[in-house]
């Protein structure tokens, strides 16, 4: 009779440690569900303000969500609400790296109406600048701790749903609690830092935002119509368009990412204006003159053409929507009123690997030459296959050297563009041939190239455009062109990891040209002489350019 009360005594102390250990591993699981949930929600607010004040939010999105599982009965219902409700608080999370992404690389939010093709040439950049396997990598690792993240979340709702079902009382207690602190939070605007009120709805906001710009898609859509359909120089004759460059060759040089920043007031810069100056000095013995001032471009930190089809159409097209909205149709550009004049049209594009149909449908070139057909056989520069003086050879000896009617090319040169590592060095003009003499150079980026400091960054990013510009000079001053007027410009500024987070969206221009009567029809505009444009010189929209060009070279 002992030994069975012992043994009974045994059993109880036994399965009352196990009682104990249970509730302990209960108590720690809660603990960390609660975070979990915590930190789920409210990390689309420390992403985007890059605070960990952030944290000190009230979450009211996650008590919601608990207590409307805990009111559903049906434990498959649960799951499969958790799993919607995880998706969503991760989608927010991804939509806050996407907007941060954005802003920095390219000035503004994600739009998830017309964001996807700047998303897809950001990938772009980055295979270029690590490499096409270790981009890859970088993508599936994200992924896999995205649907991590939806894995924890939703077990983390579960969990506590259930530790509030078993705890009813104290739970409506609690939630009426946080709920009176959020409207009191929410009432008085109480902020843990700019823009991230102490009262979170992260995804309420995200999900409106986006709603939002899927609603005024449309409305935008049929504005910039009725701006397409408005152009005073859609009936304008032949005969009076481009007269005044008649017998010119012509030149619209975009040099990639040559902003503002190049030009004054950074650390960067000064080895940039060196260039500029002794251009200007070399030119001036070669018998050129320059005007020089800003444009402010559509875009920032890339999407390129925007701001190309921006200074073509004269239109702001700050958007991939309306970027496929107008080469839709036939809006005149600068190309085709050359083309409508006689000139023979062409664009130079060494980054593309593709045809270029709209090239043809709506810019009206007849030729389009690319990494495909321009017979480079050298290195690639990360993101830039070819060297831009070797882009400048490529158009000497196929277009200038050669018996030729006059021409009108935009030319795209890409040395300058991020990751701005490798850079090529410039050799001898006559020894470029099929561009291998570039092989002893460095060739593809690797992933060190995105693992800069911000000031090896900005350095190598300024060395970038002295290569760009000093290339131009050389090509300028060792070929004899006495008919080429060069237009050359920015088409955005560099990201916010070189220009800094409130820089603007504006870019040099400069018109060169031998012929002084070119020069003197632009004397109205005000233009400083010179390759580099002084703090007080004119500024433009980048959309206004079009019109002031054409009217100014009519007749």
């Amino acid at each position: 009779m002992i030994a069975s009360n012992a043994s009974s005594a045994s059993s109880t102390n036994l399965d009352s440690k196990a009682n104990r250990r249970r509730s302990v591993r209960g108590s720690t699981w809660s603990l960390w569900s609660a975070v979990i949930l915590c930190v789920g929600v409210i990390a689309p607010g420390l992403i985007s303000s890059g605070s960990a004040l952030a944290l000190l939010r009230v979450p009211l999105e996650a008590l919601v969500a608990l207590l409307i599982l805990s009111g559903l009965p049906w434990v498959a219902a649960r799951r499969v609400t958790a799993s919607v409700v995880a998706v969503l608080f991760v989608a927010t999370i991804l939509s806050a790296a996407l907007d941060r992404g954005f802003v920095s690389a390219v000035g503004r939010p994600f739009n998830v109406v017309t964001g996807w093709p700047e998303l897809a040439s950001g990938y772009g950049v980055l295979s270029d600048s690590t490499g096409a396997v270790l981009a890859v990598v970088i993508v599936g690792l994200l992924l896999g701790i995205a649907a991590a993240l939806v894995v924890l979340l939703t077990l983390a709702l579960l969990h506590l749903a259930v530790v509030i079902r078993q705890n009813a009382r104290a739970a409506r207690i609690g939630a009426s609690a946080v709920a009176a602190s959020w409207i009191v939070l929410a009432l008085v605007g109480a902020h843990v830092v700019p823009g991230q009120p102490i009262a979170a709805a992260d995804t309420l906001r995200a999900t409106l935002t986006k709603i939002g710009e899927v609603t005024s898609a449309k409305a935008e859509e049929a504005a910039f119509e009725s701006a397409i359909t408005s152009d005073d120089f859609a009936t304008v004759p032949a005969a009076d368009l481009l007269g005044g460059l008649k017998g010119k060759d012509v030149v619209f040089a975009f040099i990639e990412s040559y902003g503002q920043v190049a030009v004054q007031d950074t650390a960067f810069s000064e080895g940039v204006t060196e260039v500029l100056r002794q251009g200007t000095t070399d030119l001036a013995v070669q018998g050129y003159s320059e005007r020089s001032a800003f444009l402010t471009s559509s875009t920032f930190g890339g999407v390129s053409w925007l701001a190309h089809a921006t200074l073509q159409t004269g239109l702001w097209i700050d958007s991939q929507a309306k970027y496929d909205q107008v080469t839709s149709g036939s809006r005149l550009t600068l190309s085709s009123a050359f083309n409508k004049a006689g000139w023979r049209t062409l664009n130079v594009v060494p980054s593309n690997t593709r045809s270029w149909s709209i090239g043809e449908s709506f810019y009206d070139l007849d030729f389009t030459a690319d990494s495909q057909n321009m017979g480079y056989q050298g290195p690639k520069f990360s993101y830039a296959r070819i060297p831009d003086q070797f882009t400048w050879d490529y158009f000497q000896k196929k277009e200038l050297a050669q018996p030729h009617a006059p021409v009108m090319a935009e030319i795209d040169f890409v040395s300058s563009h991020t990751p701005w590592t490798p850079l090529p060095q410039e050799v001898p003009w006559a020894s470029i041939g099929d561009g291998s003499i570039f092989d002893p150079q460095p060739a593809q980026g690797d992933a060190r190239s995105v693992l800069q400091s911000r000031e090896d960054t900005q350095r190598l990013y300024g060395q970038s455009v002295q290569y760009s510009m000093s290339t131009l000079f050389s090509f300028l001053t060792t070929y004899d062109n006495p008919n080429l007027v060069v237009v050359v410009l920015g088409d955005h500024q560099p990201s916010s990891v070189v220009s800094g987070d409130d820089a603007n969206h504006d870019v040099p221009i400069s018109i060169i040209s031998k012929d002084p009567a070119v020069i003197d029809r632009i004397s109205s505009w005000g233009w400083d002489p010179g390759m580099l444009p002084s703090p007080s010189a004119p500024l433009w929209q980048m959309d206004e350019f079009r019109d002031r060009f054409l009217t100014e070279y009519a007749r």
